[in-house]
């Protein structure tokens, strides 16, 4: 058995997910009990400070949860801290490119054991309400008065990666740069919420802060805490360890040197995976040209070049900015530059790296349609030239391959609509790599929903399209690109 393997072997947990949330008028934070992590990913042996505000000041434990499979439960229960003793922690201000970053003082530290295995552990953070003697009236259902069970608790998350050094078949890189792009903590703070453009690089955002709730195409305030990764990574992660794949993990930091993904076969970008510093992208150049299979299972990725930078205490990798689009001189890369320029950055063509472009619009909805059914990638589905998988394009996606990378195929394409308006097309593709390896992009953000549903799981919808849910073709055209790329 690989290490994934006996994981899951472990009995699961029944009681992982939040309960009872309450967020503050803004709608996005939760202020009765919110937190962060001094980092986005940490190793076995490495320590992780935790920083936890409570308004009012409120006593509070911290279960730490690794998710996963484990018999279908979906995570696993591996320690309970406190109680702690909460207060209020103040709100920062706003700096200088309308930073808001907190200099909270800690409430715990952990340091990480050597049997918790590479993965995403969620902390879930719950305040522990008072019993007082008064004020209690007895009733004739508990004629002792409240217990404490009745009392009002409130919850949220923190997240964290646990990654390694171990040779390991797949890599799974999290979007977490994407998911801090989006965090509109505390009171819509964004790279979107600028007043001078929405897709500008005069603001910058800090991990040193809690995750908001998820601000985009759905409503779910169960996300608050979480970052992006219930909604569109959990399933795909779910789902290998399900299978029984050796898989580890890794934060979009860990990829700014290619030496974790020269240990593995085969390296994964999942979901919403936009935001990428350039050295991420010179990282997976290394990994593709020494034979590392790439698999694109994600939309809008490697769209803006996103340089890391130290905190206000000189901690590195602590705040991101849009320094400007990826695409070097491709039509929309120069496009973006004119509309909402200068940036000081420009990425190289995106499309060299992973098929295919981000294009404009680059997002809408659509069905996933296969037009090479003779391809090995579609063995065992029954799929003929035509036929879709419904909804499966969404919410962003990519298209417009270059038309010189050795070997490309076309492998699935059609056309999306933005809002059920404004058609583009798009194109699923696959092309080679020099050392027998090979290029894989699934051109969709949603590909993960295909693979499971989870416990915990958040379904999507979004511009008047949405997958589905779990579909044996996408299990079965996955399998297929792991059986070969893992051969």
């Amino acid at each position: 058995m690989n290490v994934i393997q006996q994981e899951n072997a472990r009995a699961g947990s029944n009681d992982w997910q939040l309960t009872r949330m309450r967020l503050d008028g803004s709608g996005y934070r939760s202020p009765v009990i919110e937190g962060y992590c001094s980092r986005q990913s940490v190793k076995a042996g490495e320590v992780l400070d935790v920083f936890v505000s409570t308004k009012p000041a409120a006593n509070f434990k911290m279960e730490i949860f690794r998710t996963g499979f484990y018999q279908g439960r979906g995570a696993r229960k591996l320690a309970e801290l406190g109680p702690f003793e909460g207060k209020e922690q103040p709100t920062p201000g706003i700096g200088e490119k309308r930073l808001r970053e907190c200099q909270w003082e800690k409430s715990t530290s952990i340091k990480i054991p050597a049997d918790w295995v590479s993965g995403v552990y969620l902390g879930r953070l719950t305040t522990i309400p008072e019993v007082r003697s008064s004020g209690f009236s007895p009733s004739p259902e508990r004629p002792e008065g409240r217990t404490t069970s009745d009392l009002p608790y409130w919850q949220s998350y923190i997240v964290f990666i646990i990654t390694d050094d171990r040779k390991a078949d797949i890599l799974l890189q999290c979007s977490d740069n994407t998911w801090q792009a989006y965090n509109k903590w505390p009171d819509d703070y964004s790279l979107y919420t600028d007043p001078k453009g929405n897709q500008g690089s005069t603001s910058e955002v800090s991990f040193d802060r809690p995750y908001a709730k998820y601000a985009q195409i759905y409503e779910n305030p169960q996300s608050v805490g979480s970052g992006e990764w219930l909604c569109f990574e959990f399933p795909l992660a779910y789902w290998l360890e399900e299978q029984g794949y050796d898989v580890s993990y890794c934060s979009n930091e860990d990829m700014i040197s290619p030496e974790r993904g020269l240990k593995s076969k085969a390296f994964i970008s999942v979901g919403h995976d936009e935001y990428w510093d350039i050295r991420q992208y010179q990282s997976v150049e290394k990994m593709r040209d020494a034979g590392v299979n790439l698999l694109f299972l994600s939309g809008n990725s490697v769209c803006w070049v996103t340089p890391f930078s130290p905190n206000a205490s000189g901690v590195p990798n602590r705040r991101i900015f849009r320094g400007g689009p990826y695409g070097g001189d491709y039509k929309y890369a120069v496009g973006r530059e004119k509309e909402h320029g200068p940036y000081p950055h420009r990425g190289p063509d995106e499309g060299y790296l992973m098929g295919v472009r981000n294009i404009d619009p680059v997002n809408g909805g659509g069905d996933w349609t296969c037009v090479k059914p003779e391809h090995w990638l579609f063995d065992g589905t029954g799929m003929k030239k035509g036929d879709s998988i419904p909804g499966m394009i969404g919410w962003e996606y990519h298209g417009d391959p270059p038309k010189d990378l050795p070997g490309l195929e076309v492998l699935a394409a059609g056309t999306a609509f933005q809002g059920g308006r404004n058609p583009q097309q798009w194109q699923s593709v696959i092309f080679e790599g020099p050392k027998g390896n090979f290029i894989f992009n699934a051109s969709t953000i949603w590909w993960a929903q295909g693979l499971s549903k989870p416990p915990g799981h958040m379904p999507v919808w979004s511009h008047y399209s949405r997958p589905h849910g779990t579909d044996k073709r996408v299990q079965r055209i996955t399998a297929n690109l792991l059986k070969r790329a893992l051969g």
